[in-house]
């Protein structure tokens, strides 16, 4: 009987694991954890003391070349010093592995294990740390061209929008505020004065989720898959607006802002009109997050991403965002 098609799968962790150790000549022990299954699968590998975490893209989310882009950048990061968790090669040199599942062929990556832990609210020291970090990794990339999405006020603001419509009523008051928003947004966007910022290679995605912090202090960033190039600023508006959301108080929310912004012009500057742009630039990140989650319904499944849900965010996150600004 030829077994039923599926459009995503979750591979044996135990036939995973007798994969890699072929690959990677692991020893006969090393085990595979299934960590986290949502666009892209991770499985945490252990190989006696030695861990590592092995990306498994789904099916049709990025091309080879996307991936071998996403490789370069990080492997120029991590040459350059940067605490970032890098690809691994395996006994033939090869970073791609392509693994025929149920569903089509899908790529996978073994990439470096970031040690310590995701914290949610953390110190200003590690706030001004990150900011370093981050500005080392613009000057690294700034015009750089990555063969990978640019980040567009099509890609962040309209796309999106059509992606959102099967999943919420256009009459709510929800996708109505989203709509108006968009018009404000791309109205600025066609504002920017380009000769006045950085474009370049983004990641697109630093928040606590995305980087662990070792006992030491030391901070790791990690899962560069929404990498690809664009206004250098979205990353500085993105994670402040990680910072807003996750600190209630407003002092708080201060002054961990401006350790990071502090920490990021420790290294290099952010002119005037980035950091005019920048709470508009975080808004239209919201509005490309929301769309990727509609799109990506089969990997999130209607108990995660419903009308319910669409509307909590949009009126707990995006709105409040807005308001707080006091944009448009």
């Amino acid at each position: 009987m030829q077994p039923f098609p599926v459009s995503s799968s979750i591979l044996s962790k135990t036939h995973l694991a007798q994969f890699l150790q072929r690959q990677y000549n692991l020893g006969p022990d090393a085990s595979c954890q299934l960590l986290k299954a949502g666009v892209n699968h991770s499985y945490l590998v252990t190989d006696g003391s030695t861990k590592a975490i092995f990306r498994l893209y789904s099916l049709d989310w990025r091309t080879e070349i996307q991936i071998g882009e996403e490789i370069r950048l990080l492997n120029l990061l991590q040459e350059n010093g940067l605490p970032v968790s890098y690809p691994i090669a395996d006994a033939a040199g090869t970073y791609i592995q392509k693994l025929d599942a149920p569903e089509g062929q899908r790529f996978g990556v073994l990439f470096s294990f970031a040690y310590g832990e995701k914290i949610l609210n953390f110190s200003e020291e590690v706030h001004f740390q990150i900011g370093q970090i981050m500005a080392r990794f613009h000057q690294l990339t700034q015009n750089m061209a990555l063969e990978r999405v640019t980040y567009t006020p099509d890609v962040l603001l309209i796309d999106p929008i059509e992606k959102l419509r099967p999943f919420l009523p256009v009459d709510t008051p929800e996708f109505q505020f989203m709509q108006s928003a968009q018009h404000y947004m791309l109205d600025e966007f066609s504002r920017i004065d380009y000769t006045k910022t950085r474009q370049g290679g983004v990641h697109l995605d630093i928040w606590f989720d995305n980087l662990n912090i070792a006992s030491d202090g030391t901070v790791t960033i990690f899962d560069f898959d929404f990498c690809g190039n664009g206004l250098q600023a979205l990353d500085i508006a993105y994670y402040i607006l990680q910072i807003h959301s996750t600190e209630t108080d407003l002092a708080e929310f201060e002054k961990k802002k401006e350790s990071f912004l502090q920490g990021y012009e420790s290294v290099t500057k952010i002119s005037d009109e980035e950091k005019r742009l920048l709470p508009m630039l975080a808004e239209s990140i919201y509005f490309f997050y929301i769309g990727v989650q509609c799109e990506r319904f089969d990997n999130w499944s209607n108990t995660f991403l419903n009308e319910m849900y669409l509307k909590r965010f949009i009126n707990l996150r995006v709105k409040r965002w807005l308001d707080f600004n006091k944009l448009g």
